[in-house]
């Protein structure tokens, strides 16, 4: 599953380039998916509906297992 997760980041990746920042993948356990946002993505006061709204709602989508995403 963790490859999955990296291809549908992969896919991310540039949105979040535009506004400079990015998304590191940390893990994968339980349905759990762990990011580390960098960059301007790491202090932006839109970072959590960024992570919730975007990255949590399209790994959902593709990855039916997985259950939230979790900001490290």
């Amino acid at each position: 599953m963790k490859e999955k997760v990296q291809e549908i980041l992969d896919k991310l990746r540039p949105m979040l380039l535009a506004d400079g920042g990015d998304i590191e993948l940390v893990d994968v356990k339980d349905g759990e998916v762990f990011v580390h946002l960098t960059g301007a993505c790491s202090m932006c006061p839109a970072s959590t509906m960024t992570l919730k709204m975007g990255v949590e709602r399209a790994l959902k989508e593709s990855i039916p297992e997985v259950t939230r995403v979790v900001q490290l």
